[in-house]
């Protein structure tokens, strides 16, 4: 089984800054691109930003210029960097990995338990 374990997240005052870090264990072949999604209450879970294997990164509009997401091969983790929070980005953030278990597998898709990020006012 891959299991994938989130932490950073908690309470900032708005213009504050939160580091969220996943790590994926078991039995892992490959990771293809991890991500970070988030959910606001009543809303649906929505991507943040997303990273290839060799480093390519694609951002919501949203958090471009606030938001940075970055990863560590050899440990199977990626970390989101956020800064200027806003009252609007409050939501439980996810991590996703697109895990391959065995040599030609296919890619399965795996989510962490979510993290909550507040941001007040």
């Amino acid at each position: 089984q891959v299991q994938l374990v989130e932490s950073g997240g908690g309470l900032v005052q708005a213009g504050g800054s939160l580091r969220l870090s996943c790590a994926a264990s078991g039995r892992i072949f490959s990771i293809n691109d991890m991500g970070w999604y988030r959910q606001a209450p009543g809303k649906q879970r929505e991507l943040v930003t997303v990273i290839s294997s060799g480093g390519t990164t694609n951002y919501a509009d949203s958090v471009k210029g606030r938001f940075t997401i970055s990863r560590d091969n050899a440990k199977n983790t990626v970390y989101l960097q956020m800064n200027s929070l806003k009252p609007e980005d409050t939501a439980v953030y996810y991590c996703n990995a697109a895990v391959r278990l065995v040599f030609r597998g296919n890619e399965r898709d795996y989510w962490g338990q979510g993290t909550q990020v507040t941001v007040s006012s």
